[in-house]
């Protein structure tokens, strides 16, 4: 009969323990990846509907010179109001490029730059913006990701993001 060392023992435990915590990192970053690309499509579709769905009920956005605002029905009151006085533009391109996705259990936060071209009616020329944007998102009981928090900032161009 082979004895198996108490040290090669807890090896293997410490590596399955590992494998496991990174299948389960692995799986939550893959469903962070297509959350952020269910975002950028939702955007680039105009899909209002669709992206007010991805927010949590409580949830806080943080946009440029705006008070926070608190709730989904504050935020779809104000989106309303913003998407009133852009009748007939349509998004043409929107990019976002996503960094930093930190995961924690059932929270993740990440940041990302962000590159929109927006044409309005009447062959008026296109809007060209930049900005950033910074998402704390949290895992519904039903497995999928919501935002709880957004803060927008514009920028005059993106760069590059570079790791210290």
């Amino acid at each position: 009969m082979t004895r198996t060392s108490p040290s090669l023992l807890v090896l293997s435990f410490a590596l399955l323990l590992s494998t496991h915590g990174l299948a389960a990192s692995d799986k939550s970053r893959d469903e962070i990846d297509r959350f952020n690309q269910k975002l950028i499509q939702l955007h680039l579709h105009m899909d209002h509907a669709g992206i007010l769905a991805l927010w949590a009920d409580d949830g806080v956005d943080l946009m440029p010179d705006t008070p926070p605002i608190v709730g989904k029905p504050a935020i779809t009151a104000w989106l309303n109001n913003v998407l009133a006085s852009l009748q007939d533009y349509k998004v043409t391109k929107q990019e976002m490029e996503f960094h930093d996705v930190h995961i924690s259990a059932d929270w993740a936060s990440e940041w990302a730059n962000v590159h929109q071209v927006v044409q309005p009616p009447e062959g008026k020329p296109p809007i060209e913006s930049y900005g950033k944007i910074a998402l704390v998102l949290h895992r519904r009981a039903n497995g999928e990701w919501e935002i709880t928090q957004e803060m927008w900032t514009s920028a005059p161009k993106a760069v590059s993001h570079t790791t210290p």
